[in-house]
């Protein structure tokens, strides 16, 4: 398994090359020299050509040991990301105070939606055919044609303004599960309907394999089969579904943390998007590709740890 682990690990350099290759063209050379940008309308052609120098805009873009893209690949191979362009605070610091808000809003969210889409498709499957079946399937796919945007409002009006069950916006004052809840609950309704559909085709494939019939023959009981063996062996799909999903999670949620005004790295990434801030936009970007290299390479490991078939060779 170790061998197995650092030869994957030696892939994931050409990967991470390719991201920073591909992320340097967009930021510094697609976007062009945004100096003027942050200087203001009114700056000195001085003071543009200090912030050149500050980020290092003045050097070459590749040919040469001090030029803009070594000192990229230095810079993010060390999350030395620098500062905002926008309110010039270190970037490391502004996504580590925003990696603890999202978290608290998209785990939990994240952990509902598991147990609750994989608990309901064991039960829909077993009834595969049945009005249960047959109407859990309708309810997914309205669940599924309404866009998240109208699950937020709906929510935000309704369970937050109108009835008032809930903060309508953060507070800082608020403690956690209460500004919390309204969005977690939002984020799991809305996946219900796509992760209930994938693990019901899921189940429904384990259902039909000979064991659970030689399982029900032998006298099981239905949860038994259900949760201890058709479980068991629809685990790798599940694998892939689950922990691929894992980095996002860190990433936050863009739309959710945007209209409940909750200060994590989806609000920080929409607002770097909107200010132009690319420095803030190259760090998230990078982060995400070695979060999600990270978790393929467990994926992998996880497969064959639920299915002896599976080898590392």
């Amino acid at each position: 398994m170790i061998a197995y682990i650092i030869r994957r690990l030696l892939y994931t350099i050409p990967i991470i090359f390719g991201v920073l290759l591909v992320t340097f063209i967009l930021f510094n050379v697609v976007s062009g020299d945004v100096s003027d940008q942050i200087a203001g309308k009114a700056a000195s052609a001085e003071t543009i050509k200090e912030i050149r120098a500050e980020y290092g805009w003045d050097k070459p873009l590749f040919l040469s040991w001090d030029s803009q893209f070594i000192n990229h690949l230095k810079n993010c191979l060390t999350f030395q990301f620098g500062r905002s362009w926008s309110d010039r605070e270190l970037i490391i610091t502004k996504i580590a105070q925003g990696a603890l808000p999202s978290l608290s809003l998209t785990v939990p969210m994240f952990i509902g939606e598991v147990a609750i889409s994989i608990s309901l498709a064991l039960i829909v499957a077993f009834f595969r055919g049945t009005i249960i079946d047959i109407m859990s399937v309708f309810i997914c796919v309205v669940l599924m044609s309404v866009p998240f945007l109208s699950f937020i409002l709906f929510g935000q009006y309704f369970l937050a303004f109108k009835w008032g069950l809930f903060p309508v916006y953060f507070w800082p004052d608020l403690p956690l599960p209460q500004y919390v809840a309204l969005p977690v609950l939002i984020g799991i309704i809305a996946g219900l309907g796509g992760n209930l559909r994938f693990y019901r085709t899921v189940m429904l494939d384990e259902l039909r394999n000979d064991y659970v019939r030689t399982a029900f023959a032998k006298g099981l009981s239905s949860r038994s089969v259900l949760f201890r063996h058709v479980l068991k062996n629809a685990m790798i799909p599940i694998i892939t579904q689950v922990i691929l999903a894992i980095p996002f999670l860190f990433l936050g949620s863009l739309l959710l943390e945007r209209f409940f005004g909750i200060p994590g790295l989806g609000y920080l990434m929409i607002d770097a998007i909107g200010a132009r801030d690319f420095q803030v936009i190259n760090a998230m970007t990078f982060i995400g590709a070695i979060l999600f290299v990270v978790f393929n390479l467990i994926t992998d490991i996880c497969y064959s740890i639920v299915d002896p078939r599976v080898s590392f060779e």
